[in-house]
């Protein structure tokens, strides 16, 4: 697991995360912006409330949060068998 330890709001439903690897940079998280448990975000400030959570995920509330493996993912542009290797390693003894 990929370790956010700073996390922000931008304009237009963007955020700028940094991991604890040095990875860093801004995702577009538009796509989500009204849909299903991101409704609250028709509300901007509710997306201004983005934090990390307890857990390590990329959080707005309780019950609204993102896995920090699917922003890293997106963020670096890397696959799951990059970032995973026990993926690959599964999928060639399957």
């Amino acid at each position: 697991m990929f370790h956010p330890v700073e996390v922000k709001a931008l304009s237009d439903y963007r955020i700028w995360v940094r991991f604890a690897d040095g990875a860093q940079g801004e995702v577009d998280l538009s796509y989500l912006a009204g849909r299903g448990v991101f409704s609250p975000w028709k509300d901007y400030k509710v997306f201004q409330q983005v934090h990390i959570g307890l857990g390590g995920e990329i959080a707005w509330s309780e019950e609204m949060e993102l896995c920090p493996d699917s922003i890293y993912l997106k963020l670096t542009g890397k696959s799951p068998e990059e970032v995973f290797p026990n993926l690959a390693r599964a999928a060639v003894s399957a």
